[in-house]
């Protein structure tokens, strides 16, 4: 490795979340020095900052919960199958401590500008404290979703009611939570329907007097069936831990779930309801990975488990005008994340509870004392923005990423993320990005793909370590065969078909643009043998170079 006096660390990584304190850790142990760059004031990525109420995993607690602290899994006791963010932010902060990361991280500072030196061969990191800083490495581990889109309504700063965003949601002053928020008595509305918004109206419709739902496109939702976690049953979960780690390595999904038939063909209509009926009422996502694997690949098959979904949508909003609209007609169930939901259906039905199709009614303002549509007005007490988020590389856009030339991460992206095994991007020498763009650690149970991703890129630096090499880049001809092999293998799905998703982003100008593909689905196991064939041929398609030596 270089001369410490060159640089100020010998990697920084930006992002303190789950992926980002991990990679911290196993940095450390290989005795580099490492600098962590966290925009938030604590520790967690999405768990520290969306607090809003209803917010809780989708992944059972207990597949989502860092694998490498043997002591702290066997000390904690989980209360539900399906863990809620307070818990999960404790749990992380918890981790945190044990691993004693903080100490190497710097909160409430972003970078803002990374600049590649090639004669110097290090990247300049600025911050927005105006500090500037060299390393030699950059490993960005910014989240796929942590930078959230707010919409640009008219008059936005004109209403005299509350307003919220679900990713801002004000924390509870020295807690894990978020500021609990009164909605009794109050007209609420909320705009959209994604995951986000599916878990705020559950809680929103308990409460409120009225509560308007302005969605724009709906979504497939399946019942998440969460239930407490009696000791004994913790009990063998942590008996267990080893075992179910390793059945989530082995899904394609990173999740307990696996596709229990190839094909749905040859089966009749009675054996296929039996089934989903079965799986409906299991927790998790069983309903969406643990039947037919060519549901995400044959028509037929999707059409089986989207007539079932839609006729159990029906079943259970009571007005057939209201069920109609919360039904996708535009993609297949499971061809977006799933949102799974409790009584999400049943708010509906509800009389304190009104949809709004703004596809049939647009918003056109926000006034002072609302929302006005094209044919309404809608007087409310509150604003609450579900409204997604800029995912997967939203958090690399907000920084001015420049590598050789002051080439810039937009430029080499205009057309679509194009990258090495997800991990590099040819002309950026010694920047990596962790559960990015084409990432094996991305269309998955995260924190399950992201460890393996993890260990492997530390085992990458290792090799640098001892063989003194101070300059990694992905060589263009291996990028541009794994991108395409990224499309190849989307190709043989049905998710080209629903490109209205975080999936998918724009790219391109004029008639050029379109929609890019920002995942890899090829599945966990497929991309942890393609990395461990790339390092057995000695970390083929990265070119590393040794420093020069100087007479």
């Amino acid at each position: 490795m270089p001369d410490k006096q060159e640089v100020d660390f010998d990697v920084i990584v930006v992002g303190a979340g789950i992926t980002g304190m991990y990679m911290l850790y196993k940095l450390r142990e290989l005795g580099m020095s490492v600098r962590v760059i966290e925009k938030n004031g604590d520790v967690g990525g999405t768990w520290n900052m969306n607090r809003y109420p209803g917010c809780k995993l989708d992944s059972e607690s207990y597949t989502y919960a860092y694998s490498f602290l043997p002591d702290l899994l066997q000390e904690w006791n989980w209360s539900n199958e399906f863990a809620s963010q307070p818990e999960l932010m404790e749990f992380f902060s918890k981790a945190a401590d044990r691993m004693d990361v903080r100490k190497d991280i710097t909160f409430n500072v972003k970078a803002t500008r990374m600049v590649y030196d090639e004669q110097g061969n290090f990247w300049t990191v600025e911050l927005d404290n105006a500090e500037i800083l060299r390393a030699r490495f950059v490993l960005t581990a910014v989240g796929a979703l942590s930078t959230p889109r707010m919409p640009s309504y008219p008059g936005m700063d004109l209403f005299r009611g509350e307003v919220f965003h679900s990713y801002y949601w004000p924390h509870e002053r020295g807690g894990y939570g978020g500021k609990e928020v009164s909605f009794a008595g109050k007209r609420v509305a909320v705009i959209g329907t994604g995951s986000t918004g599916v878990q705020i109206i559950q809680e929103v419709a308990k409460t409120a007097d009225r509560m308007f739902v302005f969605q724009r496109s709906p979504n497939w939702c399946a019942p998440l069936c969460n239930k407490p976690i009696e000791p004994e049953r913790m009990a063998e979960i942590k008996a267990r831990y080893p075992i179910i780690f390793e059945k989530c390595e082995s899904t394609n999904s990173g999740f307990q779930h696996d596709f229990m038939f190839e094909t749905a063909h040859g089966t009749t209509a009675e054996e296929r309801e039996a089934l989903f009926e079965e799986l409906y009422n299991q927790s998790g996502y069983a309903i969406w990975v643990g039947h037919y694997g060519d549901m995400f690949t044959d028509p037929v098959s999707n059409g089986y488990i989207t007539d079932f979904i839609a006729r159990k949508i029906r079943q259970r909003v009571k007005d057939p005008a209201i069920a109609e609209k919360l039904i996708p007609k535009d993609h297949g169930f499971g061809l977006k994340r799933v949102p799974m939901e409790t009584n999400y259906y049943e708010a509906y039905n509800q009389d304190n509870v009104e949809l709004i199709d703004i596809r049939e009614d647009p918003i056109i303002e926000m006034t002072p004392d609302g929302i006005r549509t094209g044919t309404r007005d809608f007087d409310v007490d509150m604003i609450i923005y579900a409204t997604g988020f800029d995912a997967i590389i939203g958090g690399l856009k907000e920084m001015d990423i420049r590598g050789l030339g002051g080439k810039t991460l937009k430029e080499a992206w205009q057309d679509g993320p194009f990258t090495y095994l997800g991990l590099q991007v040819p002309e950026f020498p010694n920047l990596f990005t962790l559960v990015g763009a084409h990432n094996g650690a991305t269309f998955c149970n995260i924190p399950r793909c992201a460890e393996a991703q993890i260990r492997w890129v530390a085992d990458l630096f290792a090799h640098a370590v001892e063989n003194g090499i101070d300059r990694i880049e992905a060589d263009e001809q291996a990028a541009e065969e794994w991108t395409r092999h990224v499309f190849e293998v989307a190709d043989a799905t049905l998710l080209t078909t629903a490109t209205n998703s975080w999936f998918w982003a724009e790219f391109g100008k004029g008639l050029e643009r379109g929609h890019r593909l920002l995942v890899y689905n090829g599945g966990n196991p497929a991309y942890r043998a393609k990395v461990e064939e790339v390092r057995a041929r000695g970390y083929e398609g990265f070119i590393m170079r040794q420093p020069a030596v100087v007479d």
